[in-house]
Order: structure tokens, then sequence, then C-alpha cells
């Protein structure tokens, strides 16, 4: 069929499918499971890892002990750490569209405002309490105190933060996201330590701060490490 030739409404929504198709979460598998080949070199990038012999799949291809570890809360300012199991650690997750992670927050810790540009969160809270937030595209605030036990979700793509007040006991959670990649971005550094750098005279204008308080929350920021808050 030559698109150029159809009606501007056929052109529409022959472009609306298309845009449809493209902003699903992951592809269903078209098998029963695909254990992820983590030895082999990928030669190619993909939506997922690439699929070891199905006739060599094991039971411990399906189970993992690494939620079960405490995270190290004091890499970080942020008093929190964030441990997942992915494909690396868990194989039989590829394709699955699912990732879980344990979030440990140190008294006082805080996992910053952050998103998730590809997937939404469920969180249960197992220590607590832990007062957990987001915040939609009305700039309207959710905002919850979590006791062991109560669950909360987090909507895809929207701003969203954990925070343990507590001065005197760490806080607990674990996690369910719905997909394999769900990618994981710090608001804060992503905005002034972004690498290169976002002109000062724009954060200036869109925080409406000096330049001394950019170069001082840049120097602050530069100096975390979250990659435990990012793997």
């Amino acid at each position: 069929m030559d698109v150029a030739k159809c009606s501007p409404l056929l052109q529409l929504f022959l472009g609306l499918a298309l845009l449809l198709g493209l902003s699903k979460s992951d592809p269903d598998p078209l098998q029963d499971y695909c254990i992820a080949d983590n030895k082999s070199p990928q030669s190619f990038f993909a939506d997922s890892t690439p699929c070891i012999d199905p006739n060599q799949a094991m039971a411990s291809h399906f189970a993992t002990s690494i939620l079960s570890k405490p995270g190290n809360t004091s890499r970080n300012l942020f008093g929190s750490s964030r441990t997942l199991a992915n494909t690396v650690n868990l194989p039989g997750l590829n394709t699955m569209g699912l990732t879980m992670a344990r979030l440990d927050l140190a008294a006082g810790g805080i996992i910053p405002p952050h998103v998730h540009p590809r997937a939404s969160e469920v969180t249960i809270c197992l220590k607590g309490p832990l007062t957990v937030g987001f915040v939609d595209t009305s700039d309207r605030l959710y905002m919850q105190v979590l006791q062991p036990g109560d669950s909360f979700v987090f909507p895809k793509g929207l701003i969203h933060f954990l925070y343990n007040a507590n001065s005197k006991t760490s806080a607990l959670t674990l996690s369910g996201l719905n997909s394999q990649s769900p990618g994981f971005q710090l608001t804060s550094v992503a905005t002034f330590a972004s690498k290169p750098g976002i002109p000062d005279e724009v954060l200036e204008k869109a925080f409406q701060i000096n330049g001394q308080d950019v170069k001082r929350i840049r120097k602050n920021l530069g100096e975390v490490d979250y990659a435990c808050l990012c793997k």
C-alpha cells in the first residue's frame, strides 16, 4: 500500500497505530523462558539479553539470594542503597518484563527524587515507618507514611521518593518494576551534574538561584557516589 496516496484520516490512523506500538512496554516473550546468556560477549544491542540453549536451563537460573543481603547505606550522603535483582544475578528474568529491588535506608536516609522512564513501581514496606510520595504532571504531591506490610504504587515516569524520617532506626522496602530495564535517573544529579553540564545561566533562571549556589550544588553532587542507587 502506498501510504502517500492514502487519505489524511487513514494516514493519521496509521501514524497513531505506529506510535502506540512504539509506546508499549517490554514485549511479551515468544517462548516459556529465555535464560540470559551472561557469559558470551554481546555483539549487538537489543531490548533483552540473548538466550542460552533451553536444554541447559536449571532451577538455579530462576532463583537468587541477592535481595537477602543488606545494602551498604554509607556509600553516599543520601544514606541509602538500592540492590537490584536483574538478568545478571537472576538470568531467568530475561524477557519477563520484571525487575525487583531491595531499598535500604539508614536512619534519616532517603532515596532522592528520581524517575523510572520505562516502568511503574510498587513498593512494599518491610521495616518502617517510611514516608513515600510522587508528584503528578499537575504538580500535585501524593504522600503516605507506610508501616510494615503496607504497599504503595509509583506511576511510570513520575518523580517519586522514599524517606526514612526516623533518626534512630533503619527502614527497608522491596519493590517490583514492570520492565526488565526500568531506567533510574536522579533528578538532582541529572540537572546539576550532567556531562557536559547544563549552562549555569539556565539553572540560575530555572531555580531562581545565583552562580554561587549553582557551583555549591554542582560540587556537592559531583562528590556523591550514587552508583549504588543506579546499578
